[in-house]
């Protein structure tokens, strides 16, 4: 009977999910950041887990985005935990379907405060840019960047959380280098049957992200075999993204390129957070992680603006 409620349990969380994604920048589900941590009295040496994640994200221009995420967490020592994702990216986008390998993100996690009822880890990381920033269709046309595998830049992250028994409570950063190889401009589909469609995304020629910083706060409720936990995921983008124009003369020639600000592409992505999770036995359990939209960023010449968003999990501990 509580294997039939679970399952109800997860299929309602399913369907109840309108986020503003995080999952694709990365920073909120590395290491001492991620959702729905389990606190333990006692530090497990040489924890190893690999954790397979089914994600799906809908965007509002008609995109549906899949990510196919093996994760695997190694116990180095005692106190220290490496962290390795690479995702699989499928987009069937409204412009073109697009499909590869996405960007690698490592982190190494450390205990650096352990009491008898709460624990302190920091997180350093990074993302490599091992995806495709610059897909184009089959005519040569380069594509937004909800249609990318890869962000194209080198990001730098570091976040610290706080874990008890009810709680937890963590922040980052996550600082993008370099601008990527993506080439998308409006003036390029023009006269293509998609034009329309095309200038309804942003921008994205030569983008270089702006830096993000995130909060989560999360109250769980946990028990023998299944757990629940709610709260609020933050993430403020500090800069505007900047892309590259071309600059033209009054008969339309080409005179050179020029930085262009992307306004409205800072301030507040705000979401709310509901998962749950179910162990069935001391090595393999299963997590759904959801969230409800309350605001997001006007601009995302990122691409990683979501309407709908769904992330499960299976989870084996060796």
């Amino acid at each position: 009977m509580a294997k039939y409620l679970l399952s109800i349990v997860f299929i309602c969380l399913s369907r109840l999910v309108i986020a503003q994604g995080c999952s694709d920048a990365g920073f909120c589900t590395m290491g001492a950041m991620k959702p729905d941590q389990g606190y333990n009295r006692r530090i497990q040496i040489k924890l190893r887990s690999v954790e397979l994640t089914h994600y799906v994200g809908f965007t509002k221009f008609g995109d549906v985005i899949y990510n196919y995420v093996p994760e695997v967490n190694i116990g180095m020592n005692g106190k220290t935990t490496l962290q390795v994702k690479l995702p699989y990216v499928r987009v069937d986008g409204a412009l073109a379907t697009t499909a590869g390998v996405g960007d690698l993100s490592l982190s190494l996690t450390r205990n650096i405060v352990q009491r008898e009822g709460y624990q302190v880890n920091a997180t350093i990381g990074t993302k490599l840019p091992t995806g495709n920033a610059n897909i184009k269709t089959a005519e040569g046309l380069s594509l937004p960047m909800y249609n990318q595998t890869g962000l194209g830049s080198y990001d730098a992250i570091a976040g610290i959380s706080f874990i008890n028994s009810k709680w937890l409570i963590a922040t980052g950063i996550q600082k993008p280098f370099g601008e990527n190889s993506n080439e998308f401009l409006w003036s390029d589909w023009d006269g293509s049957p998609l034009e329309r469609k095309a200038n309804e995304y942003t921008q994205a020629r030569a983008l270089v992200r702006g830096t993000d910083v995130m909060f989560r706060v999360e109250r769980n409720f946990r028990f023998t075999n299944f757990n629940f936990s709610t709260g609020l995921l933050p993430i403020y983008r500090l800069t505007a993204d900047v892309i590259r124009l071309p600059k033209l003369d009054s008969e339309g020639n080409f005179i050179k390129y020029y930085d262009h600000i992307v306004t409205e592409s800072t301030g507040l992505a705000l979401t709310l957070i509901i998962s749950g999770g179910y162990e069935f036995n001391s090595r393999l359990g299963i997590k759904v992680i959801n969230g409800f939209r309350l605001k997001q960023r006007f601009k995302n010449a990122d691409g990683l603006s979501r309407e709908l968003v769904n992330n499960i999990s299976l989870v084996y501990k060796f």
